[in-house]
């Protein structure tokens, strides 16, 4: 008896510190969009996967007043890396040039992008124990 009472309490304690441990949320505001056109979407992304696999976690949302707010609930503590694009034809993929160049606006988080594809040394940016906004222009 006195083992089953001590595995209820150490299950009750494990669900409590469970629920404890959301993770934050990551809210991304684009603020100058081209136009209303379309969706806008972004991907959270470690450095695993930036680039080279499927995000983490992604959310999309239509623009209003040349602007949106997308949000990432429970990230857990850790760099990672975000991919925006404005997807002016709402056809679900960034549309190219034939020279190869994007057509539709893009953003990533950090320190920017330079020239050429996104790469994880700009996009990096680190989640700590506290909810965050990160600002990104496209």
């Amino acid at each position: 008896m006195r083992t089953f009472i001590y595995l209820i309490a150490l299950l009750c304690t494990s669900l409590t510190f469970a629920q404890e441990n959301k993770g934050v949320t990551v809210t991304i505001e684009i603020p100058n969009l081209l136009n209303n056109d379309g969706k806008v979407s972004a991907a959270l992304y470690d450095e695993a996967t930036f680039m080279k696999a499927a995000p983490l976690d992604a959310s999309e949302t239509t623009p209003e007043n040349k602007s949106v707010t997308l949000t990432f609930e429970n990230v857990q503590p850790g760099t990672y890396g975000i991919i925006t694009l404005h997807d002016l034809n709402a056809n679900g993929r960034m549309d190219f040039e034939p020279s190869g160049m994007p057509k539709e606006p893009y953003g990533i988080s950090g320190a920017g992008a330079g020239f050429g594809p996104p790469t994880w040394a700009d996009a990096k940016f680190t989640v700590e124990g506290e909810d965050i906004t990160i600002k990104i222009s496209m």
